[in-house]
């Protein structure tokens, strides 16, 4: 009976298989949402004010910054919880493949939430005039919520690996 619930239990991993197929789902809706601005902003560049653009712009970085998480996420994630890519020889591979473990996907995880943070309060900075101080601030706090967060898994990761 224990040797059955141990396979079972090892065998449901593969529950999670199809979750990070969905992501590659949200990447394409990502990639979609990334081209459908891409195609407002051309025809419209040269009427477009500089501080405009550049917000339209730190929304791209956003976005392509979200796509490289999701999948970071996809990739290491299955790899680290499902079974290992068995990927051809021939065919290119991400340096980082088969060598993020869970720890430094963590870790590369709050460091992207930082970088994404960053950028959306750097958007909100740009368009301060129009945003009230109260709201400024508890965006301010919220994206140092995230940074001292990192900070301190990566903190503690140092700690336990000595």
């Amino acid at each position: 009976m224990e040797r059955f619930i141990e396979n079972t239990m090892y065998a449901s991993r593969w529950l999670l298989a199809p979750i990070y197929l969905g992501l590659s789902l949200g990447l394409l809706a990502l990639a979609l949402k990334f081209f459908q601005e891409v195609f407002h902003v051309i025809p419209n560049v040269f009427a477009m004010a500089e501080a405009d653009l550049i917000l339209v712009l730190l929304s791209l970085i956003d976005m392509a910054l979200v796509g490289g998480l999701l999948v970071m996420v996809m990739i290491s994630g299955y790899e680290n919880f499902v079974s290992q890519m068995d990927i051809d020889e021939g065919k290119e591979k991400l340096s980082w493949l088969g060598k993020m473990d869970s720890t430094s996907l963590k870790m590369k995880v709050a460091a992207s939430i930082v970088a994404i943070s960053s950028i959306h309060l750097l958007r909100v900075f740009m368009d301060a005039k129009n945003v009230d101080p109260v709201h400024l601030q508890w965006y301010v706090i919220i994206h140092m919520t995230f940074v001292v967060s990192a900070f301190a898994m990566g903190y503690l990761d140092k700690l336990t690996k000595h």
